[in-house]
């Protein structure tokens, strides 16, 4: 009889202990008048030589800062949902010497699936000059791929030229990604006035940019608020900055900021020009497979606006990149 009186008394010690447990794992939250945001994300394989499993919705998370936001859909960009828009921008400023990587560039063009349409455009003088609007046809993407010009005009700026696309580029709920050829060199803003430490009778005294470029930052905030992966692939660019040691490697650090703040990838041999472009192009044809989109539940403010977010996962093998921050329409 002993023992049959024992088991209420365990059956409590139980439930304690299992509202310990589920209690130590964090909760997703929505918050009343939430809002759903989309988001593309990419799993990117921890060890390059494995297998990735395909994510299912419980195993994605989205924090903001010690909240865990509620995850709705996570679909793989596949099948019917693996429409993309690729725009391939190419730098007029890069050397020329760069032509016999273009052919791994137009093979990768040829082997895209029919749901990639392709844009060509080249940068030069803060915009783009788009060769070849979207296409299903690929072969005639392939056509417009030209050598760059290598000459320098009175506003090279690729961050520039990359604003200037992604606000002209409409929307739509399909994948929007940027593939960028460039030294990322601002050869715009490339001396900035500083007041000389001799004193300031001497007035402002013209520097070498001393950080990455500002409008780096503006073009990397302008992508992740229309929702556009941007990807860049290193190449070397003329004159006398692309024989800078400081520009070339601020003008990588200014590719690579914007690439990881987008949930993009950046490719490069260091400063230096690749050999061949088609290890680099093959590891971002295996970022383009495993895309998924996100749909979670935000809190919105007054204003529409960036909220930063990280979106996480614990899945063996797998990292996700994704954007810093999100677009979270205003509160209704």
């Amino acid at each position: 009889m002993r023992s049959y009186k024992q088991v209420p008394k365990l059956l409590v010690a139980f439930c304690l202990v299992a509202l310990n447990v589920l209690s130590a794992f964090p909760q997703e939250k929505a918050a009343p008048g939430a809002v759903e945001v989309h988001v593309v994300i990419t799993d990117l394989a921890v060890q390059s030589d494995s297998e990735l499993p395909r994510l299912r919705q419980g195993e994605v998370k989205v924090k903001q800062g010690k909240t865990f936001l509620q995850v709705t859909q996570v679909i793989p960009a596949q099948g019917d949902n693996a429409a993309l828009q690729l725009m391939i921008l190419i730098d007029d400023t890069l050397n020329p010497g760069i032509g016999g990587n273009l052919n791994d560039l137009k093979e990768f063009i040829k082997a895209q699936p029919p749901s990639t349409v392709i844009g060509i455009g080249y940068m030069s003088n803060a915009g783009v000059n788009v060769v070849q609007n979207f296409t299903p046809d690929h072969d005639l993407a392939v056509k417009a791929v030209r050598l760059p010009r290598g000459v320098l005009s009175t506003m090279d700026s690729p961050y520039l030229s990359l604003i200037s696309l992604v606000k002209g580029w409409t929307q739509q709920t399909v994948r929007r990604e940027v593939l960028m050829l460039s030294d990322g060199i601002d050869r715009l803003r490339g001396e900035t006035p500083a007041p000389s430490r001799l004193g300031p009778s001497l007035g402002p005294v013209y520097h070498s940019m001393p950080t990455i470029s500002t409008d780096a930052t503006s073009a990397s905030e302008i992508s992740q608020r229309y929702n556009v992966i941007v990807h860049s692939l290193y190449a070397v660019g003329v004159g006398r900055a692309g024989r800078s040691s400081w520009d070339l490697q601020l003008g990588l650090g200014g590719l690579s900021k914007i690439a990881d703040e987008t949930g993009g990838e950046c490719y490069s041999l260091g400063t230096s020009n690749a050999v061949s472009f088609k290890p680099y192009l093959e590891r971002f044809q295996k970022t383009l497979d495993n895309q998924y989109y996100l749909v979670f539940l935000a809190t919105p403010k007054k204003s529409a606006g960036l909220q930063r977010v990280n979106i996480l996962t614990e899945v063996s093998n797998s990292e996700i990149a994704a954007p810093n921050n999100v677009w979270v329409p205003a509160a209704k």
